[in-house]
């Protein structure tokens, strides 16, 4: 057992669980925290497992918020999911307190550390293997804010300042093209002017939100396939996991989001652009499961403005590849010279295919923006 792997476990006793805690080990596929499964024995019952996580305090530079968004979100998602009559313990996740009663603590060294009970049965995937896992993975999201359509989204805080501010984000772009720190400008001329000839997209969502035309609701902002977990037997969701992100926003982020990383044909860095395009098949799929879930509780203008939220995520994930990229890459982690550049231009490459597609994206969210909510 290595150093960190004890470590994990003396953590693990200090929190109160069914058993004894008798092995940790690294678990998942996660970049930011440090995640464990930690096993415990139970005289008379089969084993108990757990997931106990250190967070990551560089990327999240203030836990105590981030813990209380969590805390009371998971706690409002509990009471809804009783009051339908189903399992709080396998349809959200549930914190385990601290011996001292407190749901994470910090260690002697400065770390922050919680548990949750583990999600049996279930699954998740990192990329989408069937429609159905897309369908599903968009049921459980639209289910999410459905749950929470009542929530107090203004109460929550911002664990990351402006994250989906598009036009913030814009500003930031600009900058970097001036400053050309690393003398890159030459070398991405096209896409500085793609982006340009966008500018006024940037503000749309914005300053609808400023006027009060969408409204301001809990929002997951990490809204990919591996942040459901799908039952290992029927296939359907079963929890949304991840909620370090949950902040106040808007519902077309987290629509957004899905739709730009799990519809798109391609990966994320792929260098050969003929192989990127927004696949309109998985599209619609991801359409019908989230306006099945929660169509009743979004507004017209929320629905209207669907199709755009996926198109102006995409343009702002590539506008921060492209700020990154001339700025020396010093935000995302890169792996080959030129990696953030390779992302932003599959992320263009992307922007620009909605727009070629745009009569039919508005056309599929038309055709289930009108049906009645089925909920599985």
């Amino acid at each position: 057992m290595s150093y960190h792997m004890m470590d994990a476990l003396e953590i693990a006793k200090r929190f109160d669980l069914d058993g004894e805690p008798v092995d940790a080990k690294p678990y998942g596929c996660g970049h930011i925290n440090d995640t464990y499964c930690v096993y415990c024995h139970r005289e008379e019952k089969n084993q108990r497992r757990y997931i106990l996580q250190r967070v990551n305090s560089n990327v999240f530079k203030n836990v105590p918020e981030l813990m209380d968004n969590m805390i009371r979100v998971t706690a409002f998602l509990r009471d809804r999911v009783m009051e339908a009559g189903g399992d709080p313990d396998r349809e959200c996740l549930q914190l385990v307190p601290h011996k001292t009663g407190a749901l994470y603590f910090q260690d002697e060294e400065g770390g922050y550390w919680r548990c949750f009970i583990f999600i049996e049965n279930a699954v998740t995937f990192q990329t989408v293997e069937k429609p159905e896992h897309f369908y599903y993975s968009a049921c459980a999201f639209g289910k999410f804010q459905r749950l929470l359509a009542d929530f107090p989204a203004v109460t929550l805080h911002e664990v990351i300042p402006h994250f989906h501010d598009t036009a913030s984000r814009y500003r930031d772009f600009e900058w970097a093209v001036e400053q050309d720190a690393m003398g890159r400008v030459k070398v991405v001329e096209a896409e500085i002017a793609f982006v340009r000839a966008r500018e006024a997209d940037t503000r749309v969502l914005v300053e609808l939100l400023e006027a009060g035309k969408l409204p301001l609701r809990v929002t997951h902002n990490d809204t990919k396939l591996n942040n459901v977990m799908l039952d290992d037997v029927t296939g359907k969701p079963v929890a949304v996991i991840d909620l370090d992100t949950v902040m106040p926003g808007l519902s077309l982020y987290d629509f957004g989001d899905s739709i730009r990383f799990g519809a798109s044909t391609a990966a994320e860095d792929e260098p050969d652009l003929s192989k990127v395009s927004c696949d309109l098949g998985l599209f619609e799929e991801y359409v019908k499961g989230f306006l099945g879930e929660c169509g009743d509780m979004l507004t017209r203008e929320e629905i209207e403005y669907l199709a755009f939220g996926a198109k102006i995520m995409t343009l702002e994930c590539g506008i921060r590849f492209l700020t990154d990229y001339l700025q020396g890459d010093t935000y995302f982690k890169i792996h080959r010279p030129g990696h953030n550049l390779d992302r932003c231009r599959t992320q263009f490459k992307l922007v620009a295919d909605m727009e070629s597609k745009w009569e039919r994206m508005t056309e599929i969210v038309s055709i289930f923006g009108t049906k009645k909510r089925v909920i599985l």
